[in-house]
């Protein structure tokens, strides 16, 4: 386990709320959540709801709804960054009054007329502000922004946890503005303040934020206050190997559900698309606390690989709990607005459980498999099952019944009536096995005869047995 000393740390989500929860952002909050909860700490969620235009209640709730069906808790109350606005000016003025920030009376027609005569003349386009040094007393009175005064000369150098010593040459950054001329933070700033004051100590994001690090450790260097330790991890590719995209289909973390993969697949997968922990692919919540950290994540893109998903939902499924499958199928059920399980439906699912998970890639076809106890009598074939009812198949069917009126009903024996029957009719088990799975299920499809003859009990299985008998 983590050493003590490790508990101190604290990390974040910070999503913004103008869309669903993406896979991307899924894997970040989880990256967030295992290296918290692994070292006793905390993690904490922070809505970056400052676009008012683009933020939405409803993308804020969707959030939250995927995170917690991901299983990511986070401590505390969500932080509205809208909310701490005036905590953001304050910051901006006590930088002003320290003369590490400054006036900037300068208009956008006047900044273009900057940059296009530097682009003219060949020279930078980083805009420099006349205003920086300006004499207080030559102030004019008409609106202004707040820029932070960063240094000119020198290096700004980030330690980055997973890109290594990143180096940024301050006469590359200009003087970003820090407070708008109608008193409105900026999102730079915002970001900084309100790190600083949730107590955050590493900051693990997508590597899209790394060039962000650079104005950002300016700002924390400027109030004197500690900087994180920054993680930019690389962002997720598709399975084209081309940056993820609307194009690839299902993003959003509700999709995956909406698709049938149980949260703990998609934690297993989400941990393993990006860092490693050896030759490690299936391991449990437990695990992935204990083993994860920042240097196992790698440098380059990772991609998407439903297949490896699948394969992962398979052993997942294995080793959930009958009940934990039955919680989340019913989960999925209520994703996929479909009806919910009836109190003989429930039951009858909990007792096939064990067999209808093995071997399933997703909830999708552990209710295929699940037919046979979904539907009441009379169980009507589909059209490729009522292909194995001819009415010999029908005739051997009416043979079977009186065998197992009395018979102990333990699958040793049941197999053992089936197979003699079938013998008796010059056949193998496999020839009379698609009538039996026509009649009990009315599918070609499900689990072995006698796994649903085990979970339907004597009495229904009699009963389908005559029904499929009798015929149409």
């Amino acid at each position: 386990m983590n050493a003590p000393a490790d508990a101190g740390v604290v990390t974040r989500f910070a999503p913004s709320p103008t869309g669903f929860l993406h896979i991307g952002g899924a894997r970040t909050a989880l990256f967030n959540w295992l290296y918290a909860r692994g070292r006793g700490g905390r993690f904490l969620l922070r809505i970056e709801d400052t676009d008012r235009a683009r933020s939405t209640p409803e993308a804020t709730a969707a959030i939250l709804s995927g995170l917690t069906w991901l299983g990511l808790d986070w401590d505390g109350e969500a932080i509205s960054q809208f909310e701490r606005a005036p905590r953001h000016a304050e910051v901006a003025r006590e930088m002003l009054a320290r003369g590490h920030a400054y006036r900037c009376f300068a208009t956008q027609d006047e900044i273009e007329a900057f940059r296009e005569a530097a682009r003219a003349e060949g020279r930078s386009t980083l805009y420099q502000s006349p205003w920086r040094d300006a004499d207080p007393a030559t102030h004019p009175d008409a609106p202004f922004v707040i820029r932070l005064k960063a240094p000119r000369d020198g290096e700004t150098v980030i330690e980055d946890a997973v890109q290594g010593r990143v180096v940024f040459r301050n006469d590359q950054l200009d003087d970003m503005v820090c407070l708008r001329s109608d008193g409105t933070p900026t999102y730079m700033l915002a970001v900084v303040v309100d790190d600083h004051d949730m107590g955050v100590t590493h900051v693990i994001r997508g590597d899209d934020h790394l060039n962000n690090a650079a104005r950002q450790t300016q700002v924390y260097q400027a109030m004197g206050w500690d900087v994180p330790q920054f993680a930019h991890i690389p962002l997720i590719h598709g399975e084209d190997g081309k940056k993820l995209s609307k194009r690839h289909g299902a993003l959003g973390v509700e999709d995956y559900q909406k698709m049938g993969y149980p949260a703990a697949a998609i934690r297993n997968y989400l941990a393993r698309l990006g860092w490693s922990h050896g030759d490690d692919e299936f391991f449990s919540d437990a695990e992935a606390k204990e083993w994860f950290d920042l240097g196992g994540i790698g440098r380059a893109p990772a991609r998407l690989d439903l297949k490896k998903l699948e394969h992962l939902t398979a052993s997942h499924f294995t080793a959930m709990s009958d009940s934990a499958a039955l919680q989340e199928l019913e989960a999925f059920l209520a994703a996929t607005d479909a009806p919910p399980l009836t109190g003989w439906q429930r039951d009858g699912v909990a007792r096939a459980m064990p067999q209808l998970k093995e071997k399933a890639r997703n909830f999708g076809q552990i209710l295929e498999r699940a037919h046979f106890v979904l539907n009441a009598r009379p169980i009507l074939p589909d059209e490729k099952a009522a292909k194995a009812l001819d009415p010999v198949s029908r005739r051997i069917l009416n043979e079977l019944t009186p065998h197992l009126q009395n018979a102990s009903w333990d699958r040793e024996r049941l197999e053992a009536i089936v197979s003699d029957l079938a013998a008796a009719h010059g056949l193998g088990l496999g020839k009379l096995a698609p009538s039996l799975r026509a009649a009990l299920a009315g599918r070609t499809v499900s689990p072995s005869v006698f796994d649903m003859m085990l979970v339907l009990g004597r009495d229904e299985t009699l009963a389908r047995l005559s029904d499929a008998a009798a015929g149409p």
